[in-house]
């Protein structure tokens, strides 16, 4: 039997093995999900050969850069990013086998807002400089829209949220939030915007899927902007997981 999984520290409620187990179930694929919880990125290699029918793995913070060196090839929009949440496993004849990694937070944000684009949508702010707002960086450049970085304190090319004015807005017609602004249980939270200055011209984006109007969308769709969540993104993701582990050789 097939073998894939999440590696990670700490590793909790996982949406991942939810997803893939029902996914199995609900498709007859004689496979397993299961979470390796790895407080060391050096352990990947060890979860690699102690578990030979591994085809797969997705990878999880703290890890998501620390296992870049332990691969033997990386695919270029995730060198470009710097993370790795996707890890292929080609099994040789001979007992040793291939790591390969890939990003697919870059593409399950890009195919999640691909069909909301218009082509007045040519300049983005990027609410939040960790680890996901680098693969959403990198799709909207890959898509030619221009984009700066928002932050809470100011640095050299970085935008703070006070500089943020209701003319700078006009230039600014997407807005994606990559921070965990307005999760839950932090539901009354919104990134500090002047959000009068929205118009149906604007499109929100917001990696955060519970709750599933945040705040932050629920003020952008109050001025008539176009919005969206990360849910989709997180289907996405997961689903371009399994194509990456599947592909043919």
């Amino acid at each position: 039997m097939d073998k894939y999984g999440l590696i990670g520290y700490p590793l909790g409620h996982s949406f991942s093995k939810r997803f893939f187990t029902e996914k199995f179930l609900r498709e007859g694929i004689n496979a397993v999900y299961d979470n390796y919880e790895i407080a060391d990125a050096r352990m990947l290699l060890d979860v690699v050969k102690q578990n030979p029918e591994l085809r797969g793995l997705n990878c999880t913070i703290p890890h998501k850069r620390a296992i870049m060196p332990m691969l033997d090839s990386i695919s270029d929009e995730a060198r470009e990013i710097g993370a790795v949440n996707v890890i292929r496993i080609r099994r040789k004849d001979d007992g040793g086998c291939t790591l390969e990694g890939f990003n697919s937070d870059y593409i399950g944000f890009k195919e999640s807002i691909k069909p909301l684009l218009k082509p007045t949508h040519r300049n983005a702010l990027i609410l939040g400089t960790g680890g996901a707002s680098q693969a959403v960086r990198v799709a909207l450049t890959h898509m030619g829209i221009n984009w700066t970085y928002v932050s809470r304190s100011s640095h050299p090319g970085i935008l703070c949220y006070e500089d943020i004015t209701p003319a700078l807005l006009k230039q600014y017609q997407i807005i994606v939030n990559c921070s965990p602004v307005g999760m839950f249980p932090h539901i009354d939270e919104a990134p500090s915007l002047p959000y009068e200055a929205l118009t149906e011209n604007h499109l929100l984006f917001d990696l955060v899927y519970n709750p599933e109007e945040t705040l932050f969308l629920k003020h952008g769709a109050e001025q008539g902007a176009t919005t969206k969540n990360g849910l989709e993104m997180l289907h996405l993701q997961a689903l371009a997981s399994w194509e990456i582990w599947n592909e043919k050789v």
